[in-house]
């Protein structure tokens, strides 16, 4: 094949590719925003279930008023308009759907926000989007509490984890969680308002519902981007209804009877596209797991409710098939299960299948795509280790550094155009010139060819950053930190391989203080970086490498690192080897 000319976009090969039925193109016209989705939905499905969380349900129906009456005090309490940022702070639970579709109603753009984050990353986020309210659960006030007078936050309002629930089982996990288990840091923010009496003392008769279109902004998802430190990527109306038709044409559902495992935070692009705005577009149920890291208590809660999809990140399926009671769970309904966030696994894959009878699928995207952008056929056999085939209205092009486009099975960088693009980093113009090429398309950082059928496969990833569970990690936002603290002369962070959670933070130092230890600098990244950015290997060394030009080569840092990551590598074969001989 003869290379085609810089700006050309190669012939779309992977469409021959596509299974049988699989629309080549998708359209967004029958919504006008996620709003309108979210109405048609809670209107058609009104008696169906739209999230449980356990053991406790909301229908379509309750969610739509429950969700009008957060919308009312939104614009009538706290008298926010069109366009004014609110951020949410909460894993899953029953009411993150309520702000976020409540707030959306009233024209509010969402910034979701890690619960994990320590204030320094909270801080950021908050004054970066400019939120102007923040919907937080009370277990994690503490950390707002040292960085809200350095915000433009006027709003608080805190949650407790049972407050969806009945009155006795509310006061009575809410008192477990307080003073049996306390989860509850002690904090002080003044002028708090309660989630709770919100949505009882608002009536959903008094909110005015707010036009809105595909061009008007739905979220602003932080990411690390393809490079540098933490921004807003803008996600339109347009951009997520855009990536759930693509989605939804895609995965085959039955409407108003599936239930997908939401594992996955919703606050993860991942989730919030593929479980939250998909099955709601079905009418599906998801069934939402707080804290998938225990995984006792999630297997339990698999083993009491009938499901039909499961979604997840490498890390989560190996964890699940490696408790002991996991074939004790029944897989009979299940039909769907995807891998994204991170590489599926072979040998996690193939077990999967094995164990569950249903192909795990690996798909591919990113914040800046809403995020899908290749996804496997569903139908595939077995493993075959490449992100899939691009989704419809999606084009993809592999590029080498001239802009010109590969041939066959050649190394370049992976590039996209379609309707699930972000229109650029939120006031970041020069960050967002820099992914886009001169003729329209994302680079997406990662290197990558397409074989004949138009299967991608990723190779390498051409910037440094590090892939933590499917989360983003960036070398110099760990190395600004860690060089703040006494005693570092110089830092250089890297990815090394880690059998739980794909990559893990490993981090090289030059003392400038002989007493410096390993746990001081490892305090003071706990102190400033939530756990997955944390270095879990540190090496002092006298020097680092670089360039001519003092640039510190962690290239160089990567190749010294490749027997230790051989050994990983060796570790995770031998593990994955061992709990196949103790399944069968």
């Amino acid at each position: 094949m003869m290379s085609t000319k810089e700006g050309d976009i190669m012939d779309k090969r992977w469409l021959k590719s596509y299974p049988p039925g699989m629309p080549t193109s998708i359209s967004i016209d029958d919504y006008n925003s996620i709003i309108d989705l979210f109405n048609q939905s809670c209107s058609k499905y009104s008696e169906k279930q739209a999230y449980l969380s356990m053991g406790v349900s909301l229908t379509y129906n309750q969610l739509d008023q429950l969700s009008k009456n957060f919308a009312s005090y939104v614009q009538n309490e706290l008298n926010l308009t069109k366009g004014d940022c609110l951020a949410i702070m909460m894993p899953n639970l029953l009411q993150y759907p309520i702000v976020l579709f409540g707030a959306m109603r009233a024209g509010i753009t969402i910034v979701n926000v890690n619960p994990l984050y320590t204030p320094r990353e909270l801080e950021h986020q908050l004054n970066d989007s400019g939120a102007k309210a923040i919907v937080i659960l009370e277990n994690f006030a503490h950390v707002l509490e040292k960085c809200l007078t350095k915000t433009a936050v006027e709003h608080v309002i805190t949650t407790e984890i049972g407050d969806c629930f009945g009155t006795l089982k509310r006061n009575l996990v809410n008192f477990v969680v307080k003073k049996v288990k306390k989860m509850v840091p002690p904090h002080s923010i003044p002028q708090v308002v309660s989630f709770r009496k919100i949505i009882q003392k608002n009536k959903f008769n008094q909110f005015h519902p707010i036009p809105l279109t595909h061009d008007d902004i739905a979220f602003l998802q932080y990411t690390g981007g393809t490079t540098g430190v933490s921004k807003g990527a803008i996600l339109t109306h347009g951009n997520m209804l855009s990536n759930m038709q693509q989605a939804y044409a895609w995965v085959n559902l039955k409407e108003g009877c599936e239930t997908v495992v939401t594992a996955l935070p919703l606050y993860h692009i991942f989730s919030l596209t593929a479980n939250c705005l998909v099955f709601m577009r079905v009418g599906g149920c998801n069934l939402l797991i707080t804290n998938p890291r225990d995984i006792p208590l999630f297997i339990k809660t698999l083993k009491n409710t009938d499901f039909t999809a499961i979604t997840g990140v490498n890390t989560l399926f190996n964890a699940l098939m490696n408790h002991p009671k996991f074939t004790t769970i029944d897989f009979s309904k299940l039909t769907l299960s995807l891998g994204g966030g991170m590489a599926v696994q072979e040998a996690v894959a193939n077990r999967w299948k094995e164990l569950t009878g249903c192909t795990l699928a690996e798909a591919y995207g990113l914040t800046e795509t809403s995020p899908a952008v290749c996804v496997n056929p569903l139908d595939i056999k077995e493993f075959n280790g490449a992100i899939g085939l691009p989704l419809p209205s999606t084009d993809v092009s592999i590029r080498r550094q001239d802009n010109t486009e590969c041939d066959i099975n050649e190394e370049g960088e992976l590039c996209v155009k379609g309707p699930q693009v972000m229109r650029g980093y939120w006031n970041k113009e020069e960050e967002t010139k820099k992914v886009f090429t001169s003729d329209g398309w994302l680079k997406t950082g990662d290197i990558a060819t397409m074989d004949d059928g138009g299967y991608c496969r990723i190779v390498s990833r051409e910037k440094d950053m590090i892939l933590v569970s499917g989360f983003n990690v960036y070398p110099n936002e760990i190395e600004d930190v860690v060089v703040s603290l006494n005693g570092v002369s110089e830092c250089a962070a890297i990815g090394v391989a880690d059998h739980k959670s794909g990559e893990r933070v490993k981090l090289f130092v030059v003392k400038s203080d002989p007493a410096l230890t390993e746990d001081v600098i490892k305090a003071h990244c706990k102190e400033n970086l939530t756990d997955y950015k944390q270095p879990k290997y540190i090496e002092f060394r006298d020097e680092l490498p670089k360039t001519n030009v003092g640039k510190i080569l962690h290239r160089a840092l990567r190749e010294t690192s490749h027997s230790f990551s051989e050994k990983m590598k060796d570790t995770i074969e031998t593990e994955l080897n061992n709990t196949e001989h103790i399944s069968s």
